[in-house]
């Protein structure tokens, strides 16, 4: 474990014995962890907030989102999604294979779990992050739409980060019988029994999710969107979970708010991003003590 100094987070990479690396089949995959403890003592465990980047992002740049947890008190972890993230580059799976998210979270609890008794945890992601935050509540993908989506019967937008990931993961895994075997893992339950609450932001994939499986969470959701998102629309990708989840609640961020705002150097509404922020560390104080 290393630490680049004052305020900043320890950085440990860890590995998943159980999944290869997408580059390399003969190493485990990698899941890189962003760590901040809290800055004040307790007498018992904080409570620990996990947070998912988005496609293409890295838990190094969540800043926005893990400042406000850990201001709060929280102790906060950000990973880095193997073949998603811009430290180490992309791979078409780490794009269109999302069910392997939740997975790198629950491999970070373990780990720490291991080391010291875990306080109340709770997961908050952006864009794809907000889909990885939910399967870990029960939210579970419909393997049949993933296929329609892999063989072209479904439309696949394009991904700007990774224009052509379609047509890249198709050259490394060609569609037949096995691949779509290999779904099942899509639809596997990847929800984590330590997960308490989760906080959406702009969140993608659902439609993706089944309704039948988000009616089954039973964990605290806020949602957060942008009213002008055109990545991450809300009927197509946030209402799926506001109207399927009964314990989900939320509002929009703005009119305004497009999906790069919470990321982007200069956003249209400057303050989207700290207001937001400031809404997942209340939330999490409500349904985390």
């Amino acid at each position: 474990m290393t630490t680049s100094g004052q305020g900043q987070p320890l950085i440990r990479v860890l590995h998943d014995e159980s999944r290869s690396d997408l580059r390399d089949p003969a190493r485990p995959r990698p899941v890189r962890l962003y760590l901040w403890e809290p800055s004040r003592p307790r007498a018992t465990p904080a409570p620990l907030v996990v947070v998912s980047h988005g496609t293409g992002g890295s838990g190094s740049t969540m800043e926005w989102l893990v400042r406000p947890l850990h201001e709060a008190g929280f102790r906060v972890v950000a990973l880095d999604h193997h073949g998603n993230n811009h430290v180490d580059g992309y791979e078409p799976e780490g794009f269109l294979h999302v069910w392997d998210r939740p997975r790198d979270v629950t491999l970070a609890l373990d780990a720490l779990a291991r080391e010291e008794l875990l306080g109340p945890v709770g997961v908050a992601g952006f864009s794809l992050g907000g889909y990885t935050a939910a399967a870990l509540a029960g939210a579970r993908v419909d393997p049949q739409i993933v296929w329609a989506v892999l063989t072209g019967a479904v439309r696949l937008p394009e991904i700007p980060e990774f224009p052509g990931a379609l047509e890249a993961l198709r050259r490394k895994h060609p569609l037949d019988e096995s691949s779509r075997r290999a779904l099942d893992a899509a639809a596997a339950d990847l929800s984590d029994s330590r997960v308490r609450a989760v906080f959406q932001v702009a969140p993608g994939a659902g439609g993706l999710v089944t309704p039948e499986s988000l009616a089954a969470v039973k964990v605290p959701v806020g949602i957060r969107w942008g009213g002008a998102d055109t990545v991450n629309p809300y009927e197509v990708d946030t209402r799926p979970y506001l109207e399927h989840v009964p314990t989900a609640s939320g509002r929009s961020a703005g009119p305004d708010v497009r999906h790069d705002d919470f990321f982007a150097p200069e956003p249209a509404d400057p303050a989207v991003r700290v207001r937001v922020g400031g809404e997942a560390a209340a939330f999490f104080q409500q349904h985390l003590g």
